[in-house]
């Protein structure tokens, strides 16, 4: 009766484990938790925009040669590697050499017989064609990290290049094609509508070697023949402080001072105010903290689209990176960084970067763990959408409201110019709104005071004096920076 009892629940125990297994795949295949939503890998529409993980880079180009190989074999094997014994005259051609440890024709021989169309290394035992288009006619091979199939050159773009893994039956491609509608494939082009196969953006263009510290050209100097550097303040004051444009600062300066001058000379006062101010701004040191957040916004110059970037210190508020580009590409996301990351020898502790689902950003991401390695090894946290749909928006959405309220401030200050003439003249305006917006502004969440103190601007009483105190601190630290460059 007992064993009865026991084979019972036995039998009740393996249905009720039937039941929770049915269960459990029905609610991962029709009902999706909320989590999962946000996870753009069960979108295949917005598998466009995610950036794929660094593929596998072979390099065939060694540290040594068959020189330093024959006696490190002797050495440590007691192996004496002696020129190839030949019956006959020796036909390969006495050019060819080992592509890996660069052995000459004499430790060559052919390995696949009569048909003499595969070469052995007796040094390194390395086989490879004669011709010059072999394995290793490139120095690096590029591998998808998925199915370890070579990749493709597809497309060559402005300042980068796309290879593309192909392999009918890659992991990678597989599970994508798997959650595509169905009705879709049998369309023309169905699959075209999504992108499936593992993509590699290989960089043309190095953009962390380019200068960073571009200034508008066509300056003029600070040597006043008319005015002095008090209307120069003034016009600053007027200009950035006030949000007035050009001809409008002209006629409050007449009106208010009784001084008269024309909108160019304004304008070429805020280009050499500009001049020496973005180095001060651009190298001074934020103290940022661990949460960056990051953003782009379009304006126009000469009706066409140009874009700002932004990023942000979550903590102070302060703004620690900004570039000025014609392009939404990812050439300008990694400056506006590398302006972010200029005083960090590594990245803080749980470092966070928030930034919207443009792909620029992971891009730009893992370009700087490429060039960097681990100190500089961070994962963007994405918010999507303008709903708070997910658990990652709900936590972060504030970051990413912080950023947006830092692009409409800038706008009522872009507004009344109706647009730019040229780049230079949006680079110029930008730095003295970032100078004004990180030193002289009043901000309510600092209390009304300025973001970053700097000692000497409190002995001054106003603020055209401030203005020149900031010019001073530029001219110095332009000074300091060719020394450094000196020395």
């Amino acid at each position: 009766m007992l064993m009865d009892i026991i084979l019972y629940l036995l039998h009740l125990i393996q249905y009720q484990h039937k039941q929770i297994c049915w269960l459990i795949n029905f609610i991962c295949r029709y009902i999706p938790l909320k989590q999962w939503a946000f996870d753009d890998s069960h979108s295949p529409k917005y598998q466009k925009f995610k950036i794929d993980e660094l593929p596998k880079i072979i390099s065939y180009k060694q540290d040594w040669d068959w020189k330093e190989l024959i006696p490190y074999y002797q050495e440590r094997y007691h192996k004496t590697i002696k020129p190839v014994f030949r019956h006959g005259e020796c036909d390969i051609p006495q050019s060819c050499h080992c592509p890996v440890c660069d052995a000459p024709a004499d430790y060559l021989k052919w390995n696949n017989g009569k048909r003499k169309s595969q070469v052995l290394c007796k040094v390194c035992q390395t086989t490879f064609s004669p011709t010059e288009d072999n394995r290793f006619s490139k120095s690096t091979v590029l591998k998808c990290p998925h199915c370890n199939h070579s990749l493709i050159r597809k497309k060559d773009r402005k300042h980068f290049i796309i290879h593309k893994c192909v392999n009918p039956k890659c992991p990678y491609y597989l599970h994508n094609l798997k959650k595509v509608d169905k009705k879709h494939l049998d369309e023309d082009y169905g699959k075209n509508k999504y992108k499936l196969h593992y993509i590699y953006r290989e960089f043309t263009m190095d953009f962390f070697k380019l200068d960073l510290n571009s200034l508008p050209k066509n300056a003029s100097s600070l040597k006043f023949t008319k005015f002095d550097s008090h209307t120069m303040s003034l016009c600053l004051t007027l200009h950035v402080n006030l949000g007035l444009s050009l001809r409008k600062t002209k006629q409050a300066l007449l009106d208010l001072y009784g001084i008269d001058i024309s909108h160019q000379s304004i304008a070429n006062y805020c280009k050499s105010a500009a001049m020496c101010m973005k180095p001060f701004v651009d190298h001074y040191d934020y103290g940022t903290g661990s949460v960056f957040t990051a953003d782009e916004t379009y304006i126009k110059i000469r009706g066409v689209k140009a874009y700002i970037w932004f990023i942000m210190d979550a903590a102070k508020r302060s703004i620690i990176g900004y570039q000025v580009s014609d392009n939404r590409g990812v050439g300008p996301c990694i400056l506006a960084m590398r302006m972010a990351f200029r005083n960090l020898k590594e990245l803080p502790q749980n470092f966070k970067f928030i930034a919207d689902g443009y792909s620029a950003y992971p891009l730009a991401a893992q370009q700087f763990f490429h060039e960097f390695g681990d100190k500089f090894k961070f994962d963007v946290t994405q918010v999507i959408g303008l709903t708070n749909d997910d658990a990652v928006s709900k936590k972060f959405r504030p970051y990413k409201q912080m950023i947006e309220r830092l692009n409409r401030t800038y706008k009522v200050s872009y507004r009344p110019t109706n647009g730019f003439d040229n780049i230079d003249g949006a680079n110029y305006d930008l730095a003295l709104w970032v100078t004004y917006y990180n030193f002289l502004r009043p901000h309510k969440h600092a209390g009304y005071k300025v973001l970053n103190e700097v000692e000497m601007l409190k002995g001054a009483d106003n603020m055209p004096g401030k203005w020149q105190l900031l010019i001073f601190l530029g001219q110095q630290t332009i000074l300091n920076l060719q020394n450094q460059a000196s020395a």
